[in-house]
């Protein structure tokens, strides 16, 4: 998966502040060595070694690939059933309950440490690394480097450069070997340097923690991590469930969470057409196509995986992979209307925008903002409000 990870999630911490050497310097532009002699300079004040500095430093160097990367995310123009289709696939399904068996040992432990069950684990890591087989050959510190003296983003990828420098200085790993995404996750389940240095756990007690190699350090550093998240024991995080011809469809919002209670009482059933539960725990009802498509509740717990990437259609097909590996049938597809195209929906979005909403970059790609201002033209016009956008709906802004 290249660089799936988001990394909104850290921005606020990365955000706090930087230290006074960095403060001394660029905060991003420049000469690229004058950029370098500045890590340098931070990098010693932060009691990094002199020898871990210059073995470091002399692999820092302006990517080109990197920015390019940085400059075109565009898979997530895919419609989810697109990209789920294409990433919960067999070979992934099988490899995954096959890890699950093999490491039932470390994912009971995990999982009794830190209350994150092994599907959800495996998820990730099945979808990040092919279980570690992909993990990336971009030079991470070259990676770092790059993004940090970028002017885009530089006080997201500068901690995480020194951090990196820190994970060659606690004998975690040689600089050589630090190959990963694009953005400078690392490991089985791309792991940024901050979050490695923060989480990372030696998992089989060999007194190293090896996220490249060392599945236990992996599946014991991604529970941590998630448990921080927010990852609540011993609950759901998402199910496939049926609605009624009749369900008010503005209310299947991300950002509307009702106990389940209140759902049943709209006639939501399970997938099977069983009864839902009548009890407080709270869920959003989700329509990644439209009303004709798959419906899922979100659950608390499906906050964890917005955390580890925004994008819904990431997200959610990390959740469903991860209810697949728990066991569940595969959820039915429906028969959603047809979606727009890239170039349809930035005519879409630039509509709406016209009309004052705020959706962000005109990208194309179906985020949030853009979901929201969808339903509330939907509603304006009389349509149902599921917040899918068509071919109908273009034609009648």
């Amino acid at each position: 998966m290249p660089s799936a990870r988001s990394l909104a999630a850290s921005l606020a911490f990365l955000l706090a502040g930087a230290s006074l050497a960095s403060a001394q310097t660029p905060a991003c532009g420049g000469d690229f060595s004058t950029f370098v002699e500045g890590v340098k300079t931070e990098a010693l004040a932060a009691g990094i070694s002199k020898e871990t500095v210059d073995l470091t430093a002399s692999r820092m160097r302006e990517d080109p690939k990197v920015l390019a990367r940085d400059r075109s995310q565009t898979v997530f123009t895919q419609t989810w059933g697109e990209f789920a289709g294409r990433m919960v696939n067999g070979y992934r399904l099988k490899a995954g309950k096959q890890n699950l068996e093999k490491y039932a040992a470390v994912f009971e432990r995990v999982e009794a440490e830190t209350g994150v069950p092994g599907p959800a684990i495996a998820a990730f890591w099945g979808l990040e690394t092919d279980y570690g087989a992909v993990l990336g050959d971009f030079d991470t510190l070259a990676a770092l480097s790059t993004l940090a003296h970028d002017c885009r983003r530089p006080d997201l990828f500068r901690p995480h450069l020194i951090a990196a420098m820190k994970v060659v200085d606690a004998g975690y790993l040689k600089p050589e070997d630090m190959k990963g995404a694009w953005a400078g996750e690392l490991g089985q389940t791309q792991i940024l340097p901050e979050e490695y240095l923060k989480f990372g756990t030696d998992g089989d007690n060999n007194g190293s923690v090896n996220l490249l190699t060392d599945a236990p350090d992996v599946l014991a550093t991604t529970g941590k991590f998630m448990a921080s998240l927010g990852w609540r024991r011993g609950e759901p995080w998402l199910e496939p469930i049926r609605l009624p011809e009749n369900f008010p469809w503005d209310r299947a919002a991300l950002a509307n969470k009702e106990p389940r209670s209140a759902l049943a009482a709209l006639g939501v059933t399970k997938a099977d057409g069983s009864a839902l539960e009548t009890d407080a725990l709270t869920a959003s009802v989700l329509l990644p196509m439209g009303r004709k498509g798959p419906a899922f509740l979100a659950f608390p717990n499906f906050d964890v995986f917005l955390e580890w990437n925004n994008s819904l259609v990431y997200s959610l097909t990390a959740g469903y992979f991860a209810t697949r590996l728990a066991g569940a049938t595969p959820v039915d597809m429906g028969a959603p209307e047809p979606g727009l195209s890239l170039d349809e929906m930035k005519a879409l979005q630039e509509k709406l925008a016209a009309r004052g909403y705020e959706v962000g970059k005109v990208d194309g790609i179906l985020g949030g903002n853009t979901r929201e201002a969808v339903r509330r033209e939907q509603t304006r016009l009389g349509l149902p409000a599921d917040g899918w956008p068509t071919g109908a709906l273009l034609s009648a802004m």
